[in-house]
């Protein structure tokens, strides 16, 4: 995807990983090969891979450049990190960071983070090991994070938590919000919980136009035919599909750029109606 800019607004996405990563039915429980017959006309080579039946789907962030600030969206998985996906696990490519620089920036420019939720995919790059200690990856970035989220992970005191986020908090430079926290009037969160209990959209305000970041509220293409359709990854799956159908009924048709997490390439758009499911995406132009 090539830098959108809107407004006086410029948003980069920086990639990670982007591939097959495992088949429908193994994370949607509703979607049996017999369910998705009917849509596989439009999601082989759009949402699923012809050759291996799997789904297609990037691990990215997006850096938000306005006038005053630089913002990160998201970290990716990271280096280093114990993970639970074996793909994901002690990885040690720096093809995140790389993207990162060769994009213009340095992890010294970035001026805040946001999280969306706090999974091993969206925090990796939070942090980075220097001198066998976790440490803060963007030295002067204050980490804006949910108050509810932080708690949740907390509790459950994962090895993402404690490699990704405490860290973090000892550093001094988190900031603790409420789900609909407000940077400053170009720059909003509104709550979107399911997914996890503190998850959270991010939205872009410039001179009349609107982007949204929305995280794991909507996971794959297969869930424009399906909102109703969660992943087993979902904290609670019954809101999750409430607050996606909710969050795309809000969007259909109208002039929001949309930023997503895990759409394929190029995966920014707009949230379109069409006549033989709920909802379509019309994809910006690829690079």
């Amino acid at each position: 995807m090539r830098p959108q800019t809107f407004g006086d607004v410029t948003i980069h996405r920086i990639l990670e990983i982007e591939g097959p990563f495992t088949r429908p039915d193994a994370v949607f429980p509703n979607a049996t090969p017999k369910a998705l017959e009917p849509d596989m006309h439009w999601l082989i080579n759009h949402a699923i891979c012809a050759d291996t039946g799997k789904l297609i789907l990037p691990i990215q962030s997006y850096v938000v450049q306005t006038p005053d600030h630089t913002i990160l969206i998201d970290t990716c998985v990271g280096c280093g990190k114990t993970d639970d996906f074996p793909d994901w696990n002690n990885r040690d490519d720096d093809t995140w960071l790389r993207n990162l620089r060769a994009a213009g920036f340095a992890v010294e420019d970035i001026d805040f983070v946001f999280c969306t939720h706090l999974h091993s995919d969206h925090t990796g790059w939070n942090t980075r090991l220097l001198d066998g200690r976790w440490v803060p990856t963007f030295p002067n970035a204050k980490y804006i994070l949910s108050r509810v989220e932080v708690a949740n992970a907390e509790a459950k005191g994962s090895n993402t938590y404690k490699q990704n986020v405490a860290p973090i908090l000892e550093a001094g430079q988190a900031q603790l919000v409420e789900t609909d926290f407000a940077l400053n009037d170009m720059i909003h969160l509104s709550p979107t919980p399911g997914h996890t209990a503190g998850h959270v959209c991010v939205h872009i305000h410039s001179n009349g136009h609107h982007g949204v970041m929305i995280g794991d509220a909507m996971h794959s293409p297969i869930q424009l035919a399906h909102p109703d359709w969660s992943m087993i990854f979902d904290d609670d799956m019954e809101l999750a599909a409430k607050t996606r159908q909710s969050l795309l009924d809000s969007l259909c048709e109208t002039k929001t750029m949309v930023f997503t997490a895990h759409l394929p390439s190029p995966s920014a758009g707009r949230v379109t109606a069409h006549p033989d499911r709920p909802f379509d995406f019309k994809y910006v132009e690829k690079d």
